[in-house]
């Protein structure tokens, strides 16, 4: 039986080009630009670049091991609450929603999402402590560091090269969470927007687990204003909720309203700057969350 025209290697990989040409704004990151990787690959036949990456990150042992790991390490957590694992899938799902309104390169984003934590110790930050003191000699320890040194080293994907051989766009997006004070080249805008849905899905669950830990109440937290404005809208549209459901719902409004105003900010930023290819970040500058929202420096 002889393959149609259609599903040919080369055909495959021309779609993914000409559906990222009509899909992406000028200034995403195209795979089809992708400045490879360190040990050169054959083309997959059917997945672009940066869908490898995410694969191969998905498939790693450290990023199974994510899920035995948590932010905070106490012995009262079950079950319910995050661990970094989930943190990682909250954080892609959140990541792709923007990146997709701001016609970003999704697979990149994807692939970036779920890579940033993938350096994390056991014990929470308690174990990132005690490292960082036990290698104080060599540097310290740092947790975003270590996840260049998983890929680029420690994980074994075949007998050819070390480490997972990923994208250059994955690693330095990666690389720029290292020392971000000392960065002299802003990040692209799929790094960035990673950086905004990291902070908007910790923003949320760390109000839904101290809430069900019972280390906090909603009633103390709505000393934040931006708690006390979910409070509000909630209470605008329900009369009465169950507090379980209350919190939930609070978590919800959390991540909602931060988008929306992340991506309200970040669309007026874009149009004011003229932004047209992914090379203009070098030019204006990084694009940054703050309390404000997106701004450029």
């Amino acid at each position: 039986m002889n393959a149609s025209p259609s599903s040919s290697p080369n055909n495959h990989l021309q779609t993914i080009a000409e559906r990222e040409q009509k899909l992406l704004a000028s200034y995403a990151t195209f795979s089809s630009q992708t400045q490879g990787r360190k040990y050169a690959e054959p083309d997959h036949p059917y997945r672009g670049p940066f869908q490898r990456d995410r694969d191969r990150i998905i498939h790693s042992s450290a990023f199974r091991r994510l899920n035995g790991k948590m932010q905070v390490f106490t012995g009262e957590m079950g079950d319910y609450h995050r661990t970094r694992l989930t943190h990682t899938h909250e954080v892609a799902s959140i990541a792709r929603t923007i990146g997709r309104a701001l016609r970003l390169n999704e697979d990149l984003i994807e692939a970036l999402a779920l890579f940033h934590d993938i350096g994390h110790p056991p014990f929470g930050h308690a174990g990132e402590d005690a490292l960082n003191l036990c290698l104080e000699a060599e540097g310290g320890f740092s947790h975003n560091q270590y996840a260049l040194t998983i890929a680029e080293e420690l994980e074994i994907r075949d007998g050819d090269n070390p480490g997972l051989n990923l994208s250059r766009e994955v690693l330095e997006g990666q690389a720029t969470r290292v020392e971000k004070d000392k960065q002299t080249l802003p990040p692209l805008l799929e790094v960035q927007v990673v950086e905004a849905a990291d902070s908007i899905t910790y923003d949320a669950h760390d109000t839904d687990d101290a809430v069900k830990l019972e280390l906090v109440t909603l009633e103390e937290l709505a000393e934040v204003s931006l708690i006390q404005h979910c409070l509000e809208r909630i209470g605008s549209r329900f009369h009465q909720l169950a507090p379980n459901i209350q919190r939930r719902a609070v978590v919800h409004e959390l991540i909602d309203l931060q988008v929306s105003h992340v991506l309200q900010a970040a669309e007026t930023f874009l149009q004011k700057s003229n932004w047209q290819d992914p090379d203009e970040s070098f030019r204006i500058g990084p694009v940054e969350q703050t309390g404000n929202g997106f701004t450029g420096h």
